[in-house]
C-alpha cells in the first residue's frame, strides 16, 4: 500500500473519531440542556409548592392569632366580671388576687419583655412600688407607716401612669391587660383596705365615740404630710435620679449601639415628636443641637428622620443662593449687548 492510501486511510480514521467526538459532545450537551431544563421545572414546582405552604401557613397562622384572641377576649371580659363580683361580695380577698396576679405574671412579663429588648421597662417605678406592696402586703401588714406610703404610691404615680401611658384595657391583648392591671391593681387594693374592709369598719365605729366615719390609722396623728407626702415624694425623686443614671450614664453606650432597645424616655420622645405637642416645641426653642437630654435618648431612626428633614429644608435655600450669582453675571452680559 502507498504512502498516499495510508493517508487517506488516516484521514478517515481520524474522521471518523472526530465525528464521535462530536456526537458524544452535542449527547451530553443535550443531556446537560435537559438536567437543567429538568433542574428548573423541578424548582419552579418546588417554589410553587412552597409557596402555597406559606400562604396556608400564613393563613393557618391568622387562624390561630383569632382564635387566641377570640379566647383571651373571653377570659378577659369573664375574669373582669369575676373581679367586680369578688370587689363586693368579698372586698377583703382582693388583696390576696393581687398578691397572686403580681407574683404570676409579673415574672412572664420580665422573659416576654426581655425577649422583645424591652426589658429596660422593668426599671419603671411601678414596677419598684409593686414590689413594695407587696412586701407590705404578705410581710408587714400592721406597719401604719409604711402603709401610708404605700397608699400614696398606689393612688398617686401609679393612678396618673394610666393617663401618661394612655393605658387602655384591651381585652384581646394580654400585654394591655397586664399593664392596666400593674397600675390600676394597687390603688383598688388599699382603697379597699382603707375603706371596704370589714376589720376597717368595725374599727371606724369604737364604742363610746361618735360614728363619724375615719380612718383610724392617721385619725388625731401629727405627721400626717410626712408620710403620706413628704416621704413618697423624696423616693419617687430619688427613683428619677437612679433611673436617670442607670439609662443615660451607665447604660449609654449599650442603648446608642442599639436603637431597638425601647426605655421610658424613648417611648415618651416618640410619643411627644409625633403629637408635636407644648413639651416637645418647648424642649427645641434653643435649637434641635441643644435637645440634649432628649436626643441622648431618643432612637437613632428618629434623630436620623430629623436630620434628613432639616437637610430637606435646606436644599432650596441653597440652590436659590447658588443661582443668584448666575443670575447676576448674566445681567452684566445682557447690559453690555445692548450698549
Amino acid at each position: 500500500m502507498s504512502s498516499s492510501d495510508e493517508f487517506v486511510e488516516d484521514m478517515n480514521v481520524n474522521g471518523d473519531s472526530s465525528g464521535t467526538v462530536y456526537r458524544r459532545f452535542k449527547d451530553r450537551s443535550e443531556k446537560v440542556a435537559k438536567t437543567k431544563e429538568m433542574l428548573s421545572k423541578q424548582a419552579v414546582q418546588t417554589k410553587e409548592m412552597l409557596s402555597k405552604q406559606a400562604v396556608k401557613i400564613v393563613k393557618q397562622a391568622e387562624e390561630h392569632e383569632r382564635f387566641i384572641n377570640k379566647v383571651t377576649h373571653l377570659l378577659g371580659v369573664l375574669g373582669f366580671g369575676a373581679f367586680c363580683f369578688l370587689l363586693g361580695a368579698r372586698p377583703q380577698d382582693i388583696p390576696y388576687v393581687y398578691c397572686l396576679f403580681y407574683v404570676t405574671f409579673v415574672p412572664l412579663r420580665w422573659i416576654y419583655y426581655r425577649f422583645k429588648k424591652w426589658h429596660y421597662y422593668l426599671l419603671d417605678f411601678c414596677y419598684y412600688a409593686n414590689t413594695i406592696f407587696l412586701v407590705d402586703l404578705l410581710l408587714y401588714p400592721r406597719k401604719e407607716k409604711l402603709f401610708m406610703v404605700c397608699f400614696s404610691f398606689a393612688e398617686g404615680p401609679l393612678a396618673w401612669a394610666l393617663i401618661v401611658w394612655r393605658c387602655s384595657l384591651v381585652f384581646s391583648s394580654v400585654d394591655k391587660i397586664i399593664s392596666v392591671l400593674i397600675h390600676l391593681l394597687p390603688g383598688i387594693v388599699f382603697f379597699t383596705i382603707l375603706w371596704w374592709n370589714p376589720a376597717t369598719f368595725e374599727a371606724m365605729h369604737p364604742e363610746g365615740n361618735s360614728h363619724r366615719i375615719s380612718w383610724p390609722y392617721v385619725e388625731d396623728k401629727s405627721y400626717l404630710w410626712t408620710w403620706l407626702f413628704w416621704v413618697p415624694l423624696v423616693a419617687y425623686t430619688l427613683w428619677q435620679v437612679l433611673y436617670f443614671l442607670i439609662v443615660n450614664v451607665l447604660r449609654r453606650q449599650r442603648l446608642l449601639r442599639d436603637p431597638e432597645v425601647m426605655t421610658s424616655y424613648r417611648e415618651l420622645s416618640k410619643k411627644a415628636q409625633k403629637a408635636n405637642n407644648v413639651w416637645w416645641r418647648l424642649s427645641g426653642l434653643l435649637g434641635d443641637q441643644n435637645r440634649s437630654f432628649l436626643l441622648e435618648v431618643m432612637p437613632r431612626q428618629v434623630i436620623v428622620k430629623e436630620k434628613k428633614k432639616s437637610e430637606n429644608q435646606m436644599q432650596p435655600v441653597l440652590q436659590s443662593q447658588q443661582d443668584q450669582p448666575s443670575n447676576l453675571m448674566e445681567n452684566p452680559m445682557k447690559e453690555s449687548d445692548s450698549s
